[in-house]
């Protein structure tokens, strides 16, 4: 896999938690970075430790509108990622989606860049028990229609006008569907299932479970997904994906609930509340493609990875941060 020298990079999306991380490791290898981003849930925090590097610009703009940048590389990753931040303006969610991918594939082709799409597996909707885990071919269960479909079926539509604008205009494109992440840098209260659980731990608060507990997730640090994402951009122009990045270690929410109690050392209980509408029941990668192709597998133990996180979390000035509105997934499923 031959790696490109320095390059003129775009990321959308770039003061957010994976694109931070994106952005400081472009940062650090050479490259000349533009971070897009609206900092509608991002923090300019994030990024404030690259503000001073030459070779950082930050630009704030919103992708629903037409942007122009000379690059060679594009990331994008500008989207609301988590329900409570994706269903608080779910048209607007998925304008971002289709409207951004539009606007940053527009680019691209006007300028002869190549870029790659962070997609998700949100894709693959709730998987079917002989669909697990999910591979690439895998078409998904969606519901078009449900409170999460702004997010799953935007990330649908982008990924088909990827493929469009490949096959119609040539466009040199990638494409990663990316698993649960977390490490430092997740928002505090994006709704998220280790931010949620290691801020209650923290706070001493009673540990929120949706449902009985035996719903499993996969949980990739966000290290390994960057080194997976920074790959799949690198690699030769005969694969553009779509490619899997994700840690398959599978684990119930309930154990993962239990392991933030012990590395907290928190005196939290477990409490259980109704699940929401269409939350998937479980959701694992099958990696063979990304180990095949990019020489990619994830190196973080969940254990390891949670005890960083929480670390992040704990000298984390909260009042910076918007607490959640009421507009959440678990009360805009009608549970009451």
């Amino acid at each position: 896999m031959s790696q490109p020298g320095p390059k003129r990079i775009l990321v959308t999306g770039g003061a957010g938690f994976l694109g931070s991380h994106l952005c400081e490791r472009l940062v650090n290898e050479g490259h000349d970075v533009i971070c897009l981003d609206n900092l509608f849930t991002s923090h300019k925090d994030n990024i404030r430790h690259l503000l001073k590097r030459s070779n950082f610009e930050f630009v704030r703009h919103d992708v629903t509108e037409p942007f122009r940048m000379e690059v060679d590389f594009i990331y994008n990753l500008a989207c609301p990622a988590s329900p409570v931040h994706y269903q608080f303006n779910a048209i607007k969610t998925m304008k971002t989606s289709w409207l951004g991918a539009m606007h940053a594939l527009g680019n691209a082709k006007r300028c002869k860049a190549r870029i790659l799409q962070a997609s998700t597996s949100e894709v693959y909707g709730d998987p079917t028990a002989e669909h697990h885990p999910q591979v690439e071919s895998y078409r998904g269960n969606v519901n078009p229609i449900g409170i999460r479909a702004c997010y799953d079926e935007g990330k649908r539509a982008a990924e088909t006008l990827f493929f469009d604008y490949h096959r119609q205009h040539n466009v040199d494109i990638r494409v990663i569907r990316i698993f649960n992440t977390y490490g430092p840098r997740m928002h505090p209260y994006d709704g998220r299932v280790v931010s949620n659980f290691i801020i209650q731990a923290i706070k001493g608060e009673d540990i929120t479970i949706y449902g009985d507990g035996s719903q499993t997730r996969s949980f990739c640090f966000v290290e390994d997904l960057i080194e997976g994402m920074t790959r799949m951009m690198n690699n030769g122009e005969d694969f553009v994906g779509p490619v899997n990045l994700g840690n398959p270690g599978e684990f119930t929410i309930k154990q993962l609930a239990e392991l933030v109690i012990e590395l907290t050392g928190t005196k939290s209980k477990i409490i259980y509340m109704p699940l929401p509408n269409d939350d998937p029941l479980q959701r694992k990668p099958n990696i063979s493609v990304a180990q095949e192709k990019l020489g990619w597998e994830p190196r973080v133990a969940l254990r390891e990875g949670l005890q960083r996180t929480i670390e992040y979390f704990k000298q984390l000035d909260l009042s910076k941060y918007s607490k959640p509105t009421d507009h959440t997934a678990h009360k805009s499923s009608g549970i009451s």
